[in-house]
């Protein structure tokens, strides 16, 4: 495993980790109950990450980059990077060092720290040729894949499943018990936690993902092998999905524009 996927993979497991911001709430993927009551199933962007992150685990790279591509389809930068590092490396995926410099330079689009180096180390390695094409491809994976495309689409799911799931309706849940779909049925958890507005306000779901991810500490870290954590198995429900939502990766390398992000 080279260093950059290495940083993307700890990253992605939680072992890379920002200052949090003050009365942050927990992380809701440290959390089993979350985990398995029905969270994910309100948030692709994690939920497809982190089946990404098992199947790249186990080896199976092609089904991982299939899990990345639709979590970066709702917005989910590390998710993006790590189809930027798979193109980069070839895994499950012919490998493309053109269109990774494309997805990497999306990864980078908030000013991630580690992104903005890894775009630019990409950058460097490319030749005339590839930069071309790299600015090329860029065009159109930002037209279906930036921000502007893909955080309505996150905002939409988000408000729809908050709408759908029983509980406090004030915004202030306190000690009511929230009753959710899970695997085996519905599932009681403490509504002050699935309720914390940073997890269902658009707004505020993605600025804490840019507290965790704008500055991650990487300078030092260790890579070893990666251990699920008890209680915390991705649940098999599947959530709606967005007709458009890609199932393969597509390419269209049609169209000419500036080096993107530079």
């Amino acid at each position: 495993m080279n260093i950059r996927t290495a940083i993307c993979l700890l990253a992605l497991a939680g072992a890379i980790q920002a200052t949090p911001l003050l009365a942050s709430p927990p992380d809701p993927t440290e959390d089993g109950m979350m985990m398995g009551a029905g969270f994910l199933a309100a948030h692709p962007d994690l939920r497809y990450r982190l089946l990404g992150l098992e199947e790249f685990r186990k080896g199976n790279h092609e089904e991982a980059f299939r899990f990345f591509l639709r979590a970066a389809f709702y917005a989910d930068k590390p998710s993006q990077g790590m189809v930027a590092e798979m193109y980069w490396n070839g895994q499950g995926v012919a490998r493309d060092p053109a269109l990774a410099y494309a997805w990497m330079d999306l990864a980078a689009e908030r000013g991630y720290e580690g992104f903005l180096g890894l775009r630019e180390r990409y950058w460097n390695a490319l030749d005339e040729q590839e930069r071309e094409r790299a600015v090329a491809e860029g065009r159109d994976v930002y037209a279906r894949y930036g921000d502007a495309a893909a955080r309505p689409r996150l905002a939409t799911v988000l408000r729809r499943e908050r709408s759908q799931v029983t509980g406090s309706r004030t915004g202030f849940a306190g000690n009511v018990q929230i009753y959710v779909p899970g695997p085996d049925g519905y599932q009681p958890i403490d509504g002050s936690k699935f309720y914390d507005e940073r997890y269902w306000d658009p707004d505020k779901y993605l600025a804490w993902h840019d507290s965790i991810w704008m500055k991650p500490r990487i300078g030092k870290v260790s890579v070893g092998e990666l251990e699920a954590v008890p209680g915390s198995r991705v649940p098999e429900v599947e959530p709606q999905v967005d007709a458009e939502e890609p199932q393969t990766p597509e390419r269209d390398e049609s169209g000419l524009g500036s080096r993107p992000g530079a």
